[in-house]
């Protein structure tokens, strides 16, 4: 059974850090595509940052949407079957619920932080940015 299990969620101040986890059961992130997403209240969900398929055109590469665009780090250690979001210089329009999704495909490319394809998704871990 395929899980995906989002952490590192919570209260930060503008111009904060956190370090969001998601960790994959059931199957490996190996080779295939992964993003992060985000759903703010009354927003629809959007792609801020993925890591393509090691085997896509894109070889691998992480792609951000130019919101978060040198604030955040997209990672991935597949010792662990892990990905990260470390997000830095956090923004109260940064507030959203946050979760990981993975495109099981060879092939999965990115477009502006968005991973193609995306079939399987964790529950999310809420961020709230506020002083």
């Amino acid at each position: 059974q395929v899980q995906l299990v989002e952490s590192g969620g919570g209260l930060a101040q503008p111009g904060g850090s956190l370090r969001l986890s998601c960790a994959a059961s059931g199957f490996r992130f190996g080779s295939y595509g992964v993003g992060w997403f985000r759903q703010a209240p009354g927003k629809e969900r959007e792609g801020i940052a993925c890591i393509s398929a090691q085997d896509s055109a894109q070889d691998g590469a992480t792609n951000y949407a130019d919101s978060v665009q040198g604030r955040f780090t997209i990672s991935k250690d597949n010792e662990k079957n892990t990905v990260y979001l470390e997000m830095n210089s956090l923004k109260p329009e940064d507030t959203a619920n946050y979760s990981c999704g993975v495109a099981p495909s060879p092939a999965a490319f990115c477009i502006k932080g968005f991973i193609v394809g995306a079939q399987y998704w964790g529950q999310g871990t809420q961020v709230t940015v506020s002083s």
